[in-house]
């Protein structure tokens, strides 16, 4: 697990920006937090590091939106699926051609593929966070090498 500390949004908008540099096509993110703690702003840098250029919101009332690029991102917001126990059909985009952002992901935890990167944020004073990745799997611990 690494642990960084952010200290303004900009520094979260880089981060999220190499992260996109990085990403490769199957890649699976989750983004936990409370409100506002910057999951929204850090998977929109993701987008333009991925080098997407259509504004990207979130899907809080859509649950999944799809943005074209060389790799597509999927970017689904689980926080309304918490107890549902339905097929959602999520899998196609888990292990698709492209790089799936989910924030709320403990809500869907059950359908996560095992290989994957858990970013946990934690909203401190003003614009701080402190941001915990783990990398699960191979892939992803050489990436979170690479992002140091």
């Amino acid at each position: 697990m690494m642990k960084i500390v952010i200290h303004s949004k900009k520094e979260t908008e880089l981060l999220g920006k190499k992260l996109g540099e990085l990403s490769f096509k199957g890649m699976c993110i989750t983004l936990n937090g409370d409100l506002g703690a910057g999951k929204t702003t850090l998977t929109k840098s993701i987008g333009k590091g991925m080098g997407i250029e259509k504004t990207i919101s979130s899907p809080t009332f859509t649950i999944l939106k799809i943005y074209k690029g060389e790799i597509p991102l999927y970017h689904i917001d689980a926080y309304r699926l918490e107890g549902i126990d339905q097929d959602l059909g999520f899998e196609e985009v888990l292990q698709g051609d492209g790089v799936c952002v989910i924030e709320w992901g403990e809500f869907i935890k059950d359908i996560l593929p095992a290989e994957r990167l858990d970013i946990s944020i934690y909203a401190q004073k003003d614009e701080e966070r402190i941001f915990e990745i783990n990398a699960c799997g191979k892939r992803y611990e050489e990436l979170l090498e690479k992002l140091v």
